[in-house]
């Protein structure tokens, strides 16, 4: 057992040393876990910012004035006037996502008590902002409407008082969400690339030849390249958390880093299983990257960390509860966001450690295969 670990120790050294002398890929891990947080964080966002709002006054009455100057940035741009015969063109053109449209003697309808319609047209192609800023704009026109009955610019009468606290993100930021999602997919998408383009590069450089007349087993070998690869990536991503998201973003984290390290070396050991496996399937990066790209697509996407599980099918649900990747995430969001201890996250953890048994000895039997072949 211990020349078992210091064969493991010494081949985890020369991997070390081996990505060290490849420029490109440590470009790569700085890159993934720097710029990339930074720039989709502060990039993508869910929220409703500077929507383009156009308008149709057919009333020009006080309250249509009203309702108009209440539309602000940085939700709105301020609205602007066009023709009834114009809506359809500039729907049509993407010019204006959202166009209002007043009809005549809509002032006039409000106070007698009847219940005109306002017509609100949405270009629903980018979903998220049309859905958000629709009912933004909802509450805009039914808050100034009953102001406006009311006579009352502060307070207005309602039989419910409806009290919203809003948890973990009071806000309401992407930018807190997406920033620690991107760390968190990042590390998935590294731990395949890197272990697998070990090997690939074992191979193409011809170094292979010389590990199989070396006394050194096949599980030592895949062992090294999983402590040392997963090495780079746990100091890395605690690298981006501490200095992207942390200190540059200024996201708060709730939870215990230490105890979000130790999932995630747990998460490690199956997806940098789950890269090598797919690296002996391949002969070359090229292949390999094929090949990874719709693992990485379905483990990413349909993991959580994107859209909320619940959304899905639930024969989907079921299928990738067997994704490590499923399980990291609500992990993660359960400690980073909601300071979960570990009463709480252990069920993942377990789950993690079985999935990686799983990928362990998969990739590790085919390993040996392939060492067999080229041998």
């Amino acid at each position: 057992m211990w020349q078992w670990l210091t064969n493991v120790f010494r081949l985890g050294l020369k991997e070390l040393n081996s990505l060290r002398a490849d420029p490109v890929l440590i470009l790569l891990i700085v890159y993934v876990f720097s710029f990339a947080v930074y720039s989709v964080a502060t990039g993508a966002k869910l929220e409703v910012s500077n929507a383009s709002v156009a308008y149709v006054d057919q009333d020009r009455s006080a309250l249509t004035g009203r309702i108009l100057g209440a539309i602000l940035p940085p939700e709105f741009n301020p609205p602007q006037e066009i023709s009834a015969g114009e809506i359809e063109s500039v729907m049509n053109s993407g010019k204006f996502v959202f166009v209002l449209s007043f009809p005549p003697s809509f002032e006039a309808d409000v106070l007698s008590g009847h219940k005109p319609q306002i017509q609100l047209n949405v270009d629903a192609t980018a979903m998220a902002q049309a859905g958000n800023g629709s009912v933004f704009l909802q509450q805009i026109i039914l808050a100034e409407v009953a102001k406006f009955v009311s006579g009352d610019d502060i307070t207005t009468t309602r039989l419910i008082d409806l009290v919203v606290r809003t948890k973990f993100n009071p806000n309401l930021n992407s930018i807190w969400f997406s920033s620690v999602m991107q760390i968190i997919n990042n590390i998935t998408i590294l731990s395949v690339l890197l272990t697998g383009a070990a090997l690939i590069r074992e191979r193409e450089h011809g170094t292979i030849e010389h590990l199989l007349v070396m006394p050194v087993t096949p599980s030592e070998i895949m062992v090294a390249k999983i402590w040392a690869n997963g090495l780079v990536i746990v100091v890395a991503a605690i690298l981006s958390l501490w200095i992207v998201v942390q200190t540059v973003l200024a996201v708060p984290i709730a939870g215990s880093i230490p105890l979000f390290v130790c999932g995630a070396v747990l998460y490690l050991a199956s997806v940098t299983g789950l890269g090598i496996l797919l690296a002996t399937f391949t002969t070359s990066m090229p292949q390999f990257g094929l090949l990874s790209l719709p693992v990485l697509v379905i483990m990413n996407l349909l993991s959580g960390s994107t859209t909320p599980m619940e959304s899905m099918p639930v024969w989907l649900q079921n299928v990738m509860q067997l994704s490590p990747s499923t399980h990291f995430v609500s992990f993660s969001q359960a400690i980073l966001y909601r300071d979960a201890g570990l009463d709480i996250v252990w069920p993942d953890m377990v789950v993690m450690v079985a999935l990686s048994a799983v990928f362990f000895f998969i990739a590790l039997k085919r390993f040996r295969v392939t060492m067999a072949t080229v041998r």
